[in-house]
């Protein structure tokens, strides 16, 4: 069963509930929350009545749906404390995974220059996004595509020569870079796509996203600031093309789930982000997010902010 060619909403739901089946009986820690929750695999009917594995259990336990070895190691940055880890078995599925999602919603890749201005994320290691960039510049047809660290002179050099070249580039760019970027090297590269991957990473003041936006605009004088939405626990990634309202890729949905009620999940409104991502098959692809945000509806979402740390803790003393 190919989980990322879906044909339809009901095909989705069908292929997440198989998975969820698959999930409850080979992951032990799924398992158990599972029974926690006193939820039997006969008792889902709908998506929303899946069980959602808090994000935290990332921190604290090996989430893997699989018995087969361990190939790569994928680590949150760690900003916020302990690193979240993504145990992989199948890195093949993974690059499937970001290569079909970058596809669906900007074309070939071989037809990009990447330029990958990710400093804090190199600098870590084990990052899953730097392995995506990566690849994708290895991809590319063209040999200007490459990483910067603090290089941003030579950066600077670079966008100038490809704006002057008209070749298609995209810059990948944690926020605070790019920031750092345009304050010492503004450059007129209308027609690029500049794509924001969040994050001040402790860098820098933390700004809202429309902030951001506007001063990268003005910054590299193009319209909008696109932006990538990802993280270590997942295998999928959605994208934002204006006005930070991000789409999904059509193997992967976002619901809702009451705050105060994180039992309580719903299609679409305010309140924390859940995610189902059929990528996921190696770990758990039903997981319950620290974002709030707005869904509305079963592909376009905004994100607003992070649970506070007692919302966390209030969750999940639930299932200590």
């Amino acid at each position: 069963m190919d989980l990322l060619k879906i044909s339809s909403q009901l095909d989705f739901k069908n292929k997440a509930i198989t998975l969820f089946n698959e999930q409850y009986n080979n992951n032990s820690i799924y398992n158990n929350f599972c029974k926690l929750l006193k939820i039997q695999p006969n008792q889902i009917k709908e998506l929303s009545h899946i069980p959602f594995l808090p994000i935290q259990f990332f921190k604290t336990h090996k989430i893997t749906s699989n018995n087969k070895s361990i190939s790569h190691l994928f680590k949150s940055s760690g900003t916020s404390g302990a690193r979240s880890t993504n145990y992989v078995s199948d890195i093949k599925l993974y690059e499937h995974s970001y290569r079909k999602c970058f596809e669906f919603f900007y074309g070939p890749i071989k037809n990009f220059v990447f330029l990958g201005l990710l400093p804090s994320y190199l600098e870590q290691k084990n990052s899953s996004l730097v392995y995506m960039v990566n690849d994708f510049i290895k991809q590319s047809k063209y040999q200007e595509s490459e990483f910067y660290l603090k290089n941003y002179k030579e950066l600077h050099n670079t966008l100038i020569k490809l704006k002057k070249e008209n070749k298609k580039t995209i810059l990948f760019g944690v926020s605070y870079a790019l920031i750092d970027f345009i304050e010492k090297f503004p450059v007129d590269i209308n027609g690029f796509t500049v794509i924001e991957t969040g994050g001040m990473k402790g860098k820098r003041k933390e700004i809202t996203r429309e902030e951001l936006h506007s001063k990268l605009s003005l910054g590299f004088n193009v319209g909008n600031i696109h932006s990538e939405y990802g993280m270590t626990e997942l295998f999928s990634q959605a994208y934002s093309f204006r006005n930070g309202i991000f789409k999904n890729p059509p193997w992967m949905k976002v619901l809702i789930r009451d705050i105060n009620n994180p039992l309580s999940v719903s299609l679409k409104g305010k309140g924390a982000i859940n995610f189902i991502d059929l990528a996921n098959a190696g770990s758990c692809a039903f997981i319950a997010s620290d974002d709030i945000g707005e869904v509305f509806n079963s592909s376009e979402y905004k994100i607003s902010g992070r649970l506070s740390e007692s919302d966390i803790r209030g969750c999940n003393l639930m299932f200590d």
